[in-house]
């Protein structure tokens, strides 16, 4: 996207937000690697140059700027408004990134205001006040963001590498593939298999609890939380963090016409997933209805 970039001074503003994707950075577990190569001029967990009230009342030079959470036109911090605040830095900043799903898409807050949206998207829907920096944005979107995509992007920037990004500006070497993309329950998933239960190990958790992992672009089940683990992996299904319409109505509960998820998997005709699920359903594989370990044994409490 950029050169090789001669400085790497970062500002990383938080609007209307949790702070989540701030505190996913710290479980990175290189992160002192990363603190060695880079200098903050603000974030709000981490050592920095600079206080936020500074940052709000003066234009730093800044080569990367990161955004935090919904925007919205009428939040004010130290009495400024963030808007103009974010106005001012990406207009310096030569790389813009929306770190999390609030700041990409609107979020969770946008659900209970009609003002906040995401940077360029409010949902699905482009809006108008930032297209001026369209070509210099990277969106992070997840709830949190996987350290992990933090860290890896900044080192892409860094080195100037050519980052391949989807129609929502979302780099492809992560959000190329779906989650369930290495689900280690995809066989219970080819077969039709539902019987799951919350926590437990066996079951597809597409067919009756709501899983969106089919259909939502990430990297989850191949960039593990803490290096071993994935909601799908812990038994609880996808949310569907990474989307834009996220968070969505009724989450453990998937919609059914005559007995087959009504979203089919992303990219697949209704009309072939419902043959083929069809035909899955009509086997019984005795495997498959069987417990993986015994209730109560030690391995199993371990997991």
């Amino acid at each position: 996207m950029v050169e090789k970039l001669q400085q790497n001074r970062i500002l990383w503003l938080s609007s209307l937000t949790c702070n989540g994707n701030s505190h996913s950075l710290l479980n990175h577990p290189n992160l002192d690697l990363l603190l060695q190569n880079i200098q903050f001029l603000y974030h709000p967990l981490l050592p920095s140059r600079y206080r936020l009230k500074e940052v709000i009342q003066n234009s730093y030079e800044c080569e990367i700027l990161v955004i935090e959470g919904s925007i919205d036109p009428t939040l004010k911090i130290n009495g400024v408004k963030m808007i103009d605040v974010i106005t001012r830095y990406s207009s310096i900043a030569e790389v813009v990134i929306t770190a999390g799903t609030c700041s990409t898409f609107g979020g969770i807050f946008s659900r209970s205001n009609e003002k906040a949206s995401g940077l360029h998207f409010r949902e699905e829907k482009r809006t108008e006040d930032f297209k001026n920096i369209w070509q210099k944005s990277i969106s992070l979107p997840g709830c949190p963001v996987h350290p992990d995509l933090i860290f890896k992007t900044i080192q892409m920037i860094l080195k100037g590498l050519y980052i391949d990004l989807d129609e929502c500006r979302r780099p492809k070497i992560f959000y190329g593939w779906t989650v369930h993309d290495g689900c280690n329950r995809n066989e219970y998933y080819e077969y039709k298999i539902g019987h799951h239960r919350f926590g437990e190990m066996e079951g597809c958790m597409f067919i009756d609890h709501g899983c969106r992992a089919p259909f939502t672009r990430g990297s989850c089940n191949k960039i593990l939380w803490n290096g071993i683990n994935s909601k799908t992996r812990a038994g609880q299904p996808c949310s569907g963090c990474t989307e834009p319409d996220f968070p969505a109505f009724n989450l453990w509960e998937t919609k059914k016409h005559m007995g087959i998820p009504a979203h089919a998997p992303l990219g697949v005709p209704k009309r072939a997933y419902i043959s083929i699920a069809g035909v899955a359903k009509a086997f019984k594989i005795e495997r498959f209805e069987k417990r993986i370990l015994k209730k109560g044994s030690a391995v199993e409490k371990k997991h």
